[in-house]
Order: C-alpha cells, then structure tokens, then sequence
C-alpha cells in the first residue's frame, strides 16, 4: 500500500512540475521590468492551469498524509521494521552475536626495573 502511494506521489510531483512549466508568466511577483506584451497574458488558460495546479497540490499533501499515516501505523513496513528492530536488537547486545565470553583475563604486570625477587 505504501508502495503504491509512492508511486502516486511521484506521478503527481512530475504532473505538477509540468504545468508549473507550462503557464505563462505575468511579470508579476520579483520578475520587474517585463514586457509590456506579456503583462496581460491569455486569461482562459491561466485559470485551467492555475486550478489544475491547486488540484495536484492538494493530492500531493493528502498523499503524504496518507502515506505517514500508513507508515505510522505499521500495517505497509511491518516486515521490514522487523528485520530492522532486529538487527538493532542483536547489535545492542553483544552476547547474542557469539561473544561468549564477557571477561577478560587480567593483563600480566610488567616487573619493575630495579625488582630482582624471584617468586
């Protein structure tokens, strides 16, 4: 399920960008100093193209939403969670990786240069 939401919000985000890339621009906003021409741009397509990116913005966030709420609950990732939880489950405890043995032995002192007693 969760795949499948991706793949829609691929699509969606490509969608979206397309019509941004499609819509004259006013010459409003930062761009100053246009031409004179394209300050009164075709009004009719302006409005499809300006509704048609709202639209895809919405699906967009209902989209994510949907996905975090699937994420969040678990019933898309569960196996993979698992496989994760897991190996963060064997990492934090090194006994269940075949480290036997916790302790070691002590380390041997090294015999003082002026110590010439035998034991």
């Amino acid at each position: 399920m969760v795949t499948f939401l991706i793949i829609l919000l691929i699509i969606f985000c490509i969608a979206l960008g397309g019509f941004v890339l499609i819509q004259n621009p006013k010459g409003g906003g930062l761009a100053t100093g246009g031409s004179g021409s394209n300050m009164f741009g075709v009004q009719r397509t302006g409005d499809v193209l300006e509704k048609g990116t709202w639209v895809l913005l919405t699906l967009i966030v209902v989209c994510s939403l949907a996905i975090t709420t699937v994420g969040k609950s678990g019933s898309g990732a569960s196996a993979g969670a698992s496989k994760i939880d897991d190996k963060i489950s064997k990492q934090a405890n090194p006994s269940i990786l075949g480290g036997g043995n916790k302790t070691a032995p002590p380390a041997a002192t090294p015999a003082k240069a002026g110590d010439t007693t035998k034991k």
